[in-house]
């Protein structure tokens, strides 16, 4: 700032640098940027349905088919163990968590390419691009979780208590995705073989998740180092609360565990690098 002319007031300096490390994921700021937050996540959302002549339909029976395909497949052919349960359902509640972090991760691990006009043009909380774009999948989630229920009744499966978790697990899935795609999409900026690598990810990541197998099927000697991956948990978790059947403690921790240092680890990545995506992006 200038001193003004006449006054004895003396000059200010003003030095602006780049935020660092956890200096950039300032989230009292990111509060601020709340209703941009929200009309990213819902702009996604509206995205995702623009002319489409089914809509939600599709949301229904991309899962809804895939369950089928595994329960013919895995249950039938295979004749894999369900845990007691059909084998409909018991991939079906697997799905319900995998989808949500499996499209949280395809959707935010691209974002900040799709909005690098956006990033050029105007300041706000980066991190913001990736949060958004993951929770937009919540309604995508919501509708699938109705057609569970659905198939609940139909399948005559009991409903118990143990429903009230789905709200923590999905809070415990949320915090695994969004760490991740925070990873993936900083990284992303720099090296875009990030972009063709994450489909890969995903698919191997679902593999070596409890999807369409019972985690029982692991050996002991190994069931430990398995139980590291953050989904075995969460999908464990979801069957309890939905199937029932002995509560997965272990892994279940080891999930909320290894969720947190996902986020630690992508958010500090995503701090960073932050300060250079609108020169690169």
């Amino acid at each position: 700032m200038q001193r003004t002319i006449g006054s004895d007031v003396p000059p200010v300096h003003v030095r602006i640098e780049p935020a660092h490390g956890w200096d950039a994921l300032n989230l009292a700021e990111l509060w601020r940027f709340r209703d941009l937050l929200w009309l990213l996540a819902l702009r996604d959302v509206k995205l995702r349905y623009k002319q489409t002549a089914l809509g939600v339909v599709w949301v229904v029976l991309q899962p809804l088919i895939a369950a089928l395909i595994f329960a013919v497949i895995f249950g039938r052919f295979a004749n894999l163990p369900s845990d007691g349960q059909p084998y409909l359902i018991f991939v079906y509640t697997a799905l319900l968590p995998w989808n949500l972090f499996a499209g949280a991760l395809a959707r935010a691990g691209n974002s900040l390419i799709s909005d690098a006009r956006l990033i050029s043009k105007v300041y706000f909380p980066r991190i913001a691009i990736p949060i958004a774009s993951s929770s937009a999948v919540l309604v995508d989630f919501a509708v699938t979780f109705a057609v569970l229920i659905v198939l609940m009744i139909i399948g005559g499966t009991a409903f118990t208590l143990n429903l009230v978790v789905v709200p923590l697990l999905l809070i415990v899935t949320l915090v695994l995705s969004v760490g991740v795609s925070l990873f993936f999409s900083a990284l992303n900026v720099y090296y875009r073989d990030f972009m063709y690598a994450l489909p890969f990810v995903i698919q191997v990541w679902m593999y070596a998740s409890p999807v369409v197998y019972s985690a029982d099927l692991i050996p002991d000697s190994v069931k430990g180092l398995y139980a590291i991956n953050p989904m075995v948990g969460v999908i464990d978790g979801f069957r309890w609360a939905v199937l029932g059947g002995e509560f997965p403690a272990v892994s279940l921790l080891l999930s909320v565990v290894m969720s947190v240092v996902a986020l630690i680890i992508g958010a500090l990545v995503f701090g960073r690098v932050e300060s250079h995506f609108a020169d690169v992006v």
